[in-house]
């Protein structure tokens, strides 16, 4: 019988990383290591400021609480992983432990992506019926819409993640990224993966297409409300409340479209570079982004930063 056409349970994945480019691998590791430190202690501060402050109990810090906590999880799941195949080259990944992080990245993937639809809602609340908000943005009302948010991320990774799992493997267990990314591992199978393509898909217009056309939406209506406030001062104030969740948004959103829209090179030497530019991209996603957001919401809101002044004006006088 062909050994190609026989399938056999695999102990683990080996990750290539960036193993063809060794000298790669020492700046990377230096640079990663730094932005990941950075993105645990921002998404830290920014938990602890809105949690401690009570001026900062409002829905709008609720959900960035919870995007904190999810970039949190989210890095944790795998950066750890990338960083030990910087130092370890062709590192070998348990076949539990390279599901598991597929979980949480698709967990927290899906989240973030409903997350971000329901921040949209906040902010067009808020502009476009201020005397309304209170009622509407009531703490009855934005508990389970972050609730929601999480339970249909955790959903869609079970349902992805345990068909992914069932696959057969044909004895390839080399997968060409840092992480366990599900499209590489599919490449791995000698399966029929029809129902794994329909089934991302169908989650990519669910967790994709619905919340950027929800976003669309809200700030359409949301722009047309400022540019009718009368003063200057007027419309620059309403726009400073939703300024960071639309640059972050459309980081997020904007690599995302990078990564799996732009067109596949054919030939061998362009699919090497395609191959270093996709993990490039991967690892913008996966490591900036969740660092930018941080910056981003800590830079453009005036309540955090007085919020961390505070905070650190009492730390100092404690001291």
């Amino acid at each position: 019988m062909d050994r190609s056409n026989q399938t056999c349970p695999l102990v683990g994945f080996v990750l290539l990383g960036l193993s063809a480019h060794p000298r790669l691998e020492k700046t990377f590791f230096v640079l990663i290591l730094s932005m990941y430190l950075v993105t645990l202690l921002g998404n830290g501060v920014l938990i602890l400021v809105t949690t401690l402050d009570s001026c900062l109990h409002k829905p709008m810090y609720f959900f960035l609480r919870n995007l904190s906590f999810l970039d949190i999880c989210y890095t944790a799941s795998s950066i750890p992983l990338i960083l030990d195949s910087f130092l370890t080259p062709r590192k070998t990944v348990s076949y539990s432990a390279c599901f598991g992080q597929m979980f949480l990245s698709f967990a927290m993937g899906a989240t973030e992506c409903v997350l971000l639809g329901m921040m949209a809602f906040d902010r067009h609340v808020a502009i476009c019926s201020p005397l309304r908000y209170p009622m509407v943005m009531s703490k009855a009302a934005y508990v389970p819409m972050a609730a929601s948010s999480w339970a249909a991320g955790i959903t869609n990774s079970v349902v992805q993640t345990s068909q992914a799992v069932r696959l057969p493997f044909c004895g390839d267990n080399v997968i060409n990224h840092f992480t366990c990314e599900i499209l590489a591992i599919l490449k791995l199978t000698c399966a029929d993966i029809s129902i794994n393509i329909i089934s991302m898909a169908v989650a990519n217009v669910i967790f994709l297409g619905v919340p950027v056309l929800f976003i669309f939406f809200s700030y359409v209506f949301i722009i047309a409300t400022i540019l009718r406030i009368p003063s200057a001062e007027g419309r620059k104030k309403a726009f400073s409340t939703c300024s960071a969740h639309l640059t972050v948004v459309v980081i997020f959103y904007g690599t995302i479209l990078f990564m799996y829209g732009k067109p596949k090179s054919k030939d061998s030497l362009g699919a090497d570079k395609q191959d270093l530019a996709d993990k490039r991209t991967s690892l913008f996603y996966g490591v900036v982004t969740p660092m930018l957001n941080r910056i981003i919401y800590s830079l453009r809101n005036k309540d955090v930063k007085a919020a961390v002044r505070d905070l650190l004006h009492e730390k100092h006088l404690t001291e």
